[in-house]
Parts: structure tokens; C-alpha cells; sequence
């Protein structure tokens, strides 16, 4: 099991993209079964609800997805216009729109210019081909700096995926699309749970600023008959994810630390979960490690606000740049001096409830002046 950042290396997908300014239109043709993982926000735009019920048999021939236009609150036209795209999709690619999935991100409340849509479709349906997934990732992009790409390259087959997602990141289905493919034949059951698996432990653990988007979407396409995924085909969906949401993470808006938070020690997985998401939760936390101040206070006033009992005598909290470790609280004794420069570019958390032997890692970043910037600028 091998993994390769930055390269989409898959049978049976070809795909293309384009951008302009804001505006990205991407195309990607793949056949078979298919699964998705959407959005938990009570105000899901339009076209997850149209993908959703294009989903229920199970199948996909292809998704089409734009940038710079969410289409969400955008109500009756917003669910026309999500239609219109996946038939525009299908035209392109022979097939029914019941078939094709479609994704928007971008600013919610407005109309999509579906002029725009059909000249941009145009072009890229001219440039489909095997190589066109990097310029399907950047067609995607928002406020992300880089491309997110990955392949998971296993003795017989490979997945594939690419994500976007900077911002409006949270551990509820972080504004956050990923695409995903296996050259080789799952069933449809067994691609769902591996999917919904995958998702909560990586895009469920990754934390940017704790808004979850009206638009995020997952999904998976299983574009091969020809040969079986073996026994660890799960895993190697759940690596493929991880690496994404890691992605994710350091790319988050604004970011100048990555941070990755690992909870051991707890009776029960959830519990484990739910301090991770709220360590990288807190707005004290992320602007500590901004400043590069190892106030692990702000940690432990994050523990004990996860909803979990905790006892402090139990409790153990270590900061590690990757290289030292160094521990700052051990059960019921702070450390009075900790190392400023233990905080760099990227921090490790480490947590250890003292109480059983679950454990469980989260993905996020700092908080700067750039992404109050970045967002108190995003619609000018």
C-alpha cells in the first residue's frame, strides 16, 4: 500500500477542468457504482439534494461541478439549475442526467450564471482526457492555495481522489468537496460503508474554523469489473481520506501551522473523538498556536469542554513538533516553563485521558489575521 500526493493515477476516469477568475468549471466521466457522504447542515443547497436523489440507485456515469457559486438558498430555480447541470453532464457524456452527480462551492445566496456554465462546459468538454484531474482540482478551488490529490497504489488496483476545502471546515462533514475512485469492482453495500467509515475518521476530524458548509459532499465510484478490491480495500479508502483531510488542514485559510491533535487513553472511541474535534474547535487554541505561545491552558480549558469526564489526575497533555516531545501536564502537575519553539509549522497535541484504551487523531490548523481577512473579504 503506497501512498502518492499530488498524482490521480486510475483506470476508467477521464476528466477536465477550467478556471476563470472565481468562476471553475470541472467534468469528470466515470461509470459504475457509486456512493456519497453529504453535508449534516439542516439548510443543504441544491445541489446535494439533487445528487442525493440521483444516488439512490447506486450508479454514476459521471459528475459535473462548479466553482465560485454555491447555489444554495436559492430555493425552486436553485434545484432547476442543479438539474440543468447534470443535464448539460450527461449530454456531454451520453448518458441520462439521472446519472451524473453535481457539486457547486462558492458564495451562498446567489443565482448561478448558467450562461457561464454552458460556455465553460463547452471548453472543457473538448479537453477530456486521463490527465485531467489536476485541472479538475484547481477548477474546484476557492479560497484553497494547492491542489488536493492523492493515489493509494495497492498490488492490484488504486484509488484515487481529489478534495477541495480551505474554509467553512468543520468535524460534522467539513465548504468541502472530495471525488473518488477504485479501479476495481466493490459492491454497492459494502462501497457505502466503506465510505461512511472512511468519512468519520478523516473529513468528520478536520477542523478549520468549526462552520460546517451547506454544499460539502464525498462521493465514490467503483469504475472497474474486471478485478476485486481485496481485504483492504477499506483501509485503503480510509488512508485515501486521511491524506485528503490532512490536505485540507494545511491548506486551511490563512494557516501558518498545521496542527494534528491525538487523544489516547479513553474508554470509548466517541469520547476520544469529541475532545480531538474540541481541542480543534477552539478560537483560543488555534490563536495560542498562531502566536506560537504554548499556552497549553487553553488545551485543557478545551478538554474539559468536550462533554466528556475527565479527571485531572488521570489527565496527561505533551506538545511535540514532530522531532521532541515534551510533556506539559502529567496527571495533576503542570510543567511551570515550556519551550516557545516547540511551535512551529506544525504542532502535534498529544492527549492521554488515563482511562482506557481508545484513541483518536483530528486534522486542523491556526487561526491568523489572514483568514479574518480572507473572510471578511470574501464576497468584494
Amino acid at each position: 500500500m503506497k501512498i502518492v500526493r499530488g498524482v490521480f493515477r486510475t483506470q476508467n476516469v477521464i476528466s477536465a477542468g477550467v478556471k476563470e477568475g472565481k468562476h471553475g468549471l470541472a467534468l469528470i466521466k466515470a461509470s459504475g457504482t457509486s456512493a456519497g457522504v453529504f453535508t449534516t447542515n439542516a439548510l443543504p443547497a441544491a445541489p446535494v439534494r439533487v445528487t442525493k436523489d440521483h444516488l439512490s440507485d447506486g450508479y454514476l456515469d459521471g459528475i459535473i461541478a462548479n466553482s465560485g457559486c454555491a447555489n444554495a438558498m436559492t430555493g425552486e430555480r436553485g434545484l432547476r439549475d442543479a438539474e440543468k447541470m447534470c443535464e448539460i453532464a450527461a449530454e456531454i457524456f451520453g448518458t441520462s442526467p439521472n446519472n451524473i452527480g453535481v457539486a457547486s462551492t462558492g458564495v451562498i445566496g446567489k443565482y448561478l450564471d448558467m450562461e457561464l456554465i454552458k460556455s465553460q462546459s463547452k471548453i472543457v468538454a473538448t479537453k477530456l482526457g486521463p490527465e485531467g484531474m489536476k485541472d479538475v482540482a484547481r477548477a474546484i478551488m476557492t479560497t484553497d492555495t494547492k491542489e488536493k490529490i492523492v493515489t493509494i497504489e495497492m498490488d492490484d488496483y488504486r484509488i484515487a481522489g481529489i478534495a477541495k476545502g480551505a474554509g467553512m471546515i468543520a468535524p460534522r462533514m467539513a465548504t468541502m468537496l472530495s471525488f473518488l475512485y477504485v479501479d476495481a469492482n466493490v459492491t454497492r453495500k459494502r462501497l457505502e460503508k466503506a465510505l461512511r467509515d472512511a468519512v468519520d475518521d478523516s473529513f468528520n476530524m478536520v477542523v478549520v474554523d468549526a462552520d460546517t458548509s451547506t454544499n460539502d459532499t464525498v462521493l465514490i465510484t467503483s469504475t472497474s469489473e474486471e478485478r476485486e478490491v481485496d481485504e483492504n480495500f477499506e483501509k485503503a479508502l480510509k488512508l485515501a481520506c486521511v491524506e485528503l483531510a490532512k490536505m485540507i488542514a494545511e491548506d486551511g485559510e490563512g494557516a501558518t501551522a498545521f496542527i494534528e491533535v491525538i487523544v489516547k487513553g479513553a474508554k470509548k472511541s466517541e469520547e476520544a473523538k469529541r475532545v480531538c474535534r474540541s481541542v480543534l474547535s477552539s478560537p483560543l487554541v488555534k490563536t495560542a498556536v498562531f502566536g506560537r505561545d504554548p499556552n497549553w491552558g487553553r488545551i485543557a480549558c478545551a478538554i474539559g469542554n468536550a462533554g466528556v469526564e475527565i479527571d485531572e489526575n488521570l489527565l496527561s497533555i505533551s506538545l511535540s513538533d514532530g522531532a521532541r516531545t515534551i510533556t506539559v501536564y502529567e496527571k495533576g502537575k503542570p510543567k511551570d516553563e515550556v519551550d516557545r519553539g516547540i511551535i512551529g509549522e506544525k504542532l502535534f497535541i498529544i492527549i492521554d485521558l488515563g482511562k482506557g484504551n481508545e484513541e483518536a487523531r483530528a486534522w486542523g490548523c491556526d487561526m491568523s489575521y489572514d483568514y479574518v481577512k480572507i473572510n471578511a473579504e470574501y464576497t468584494t
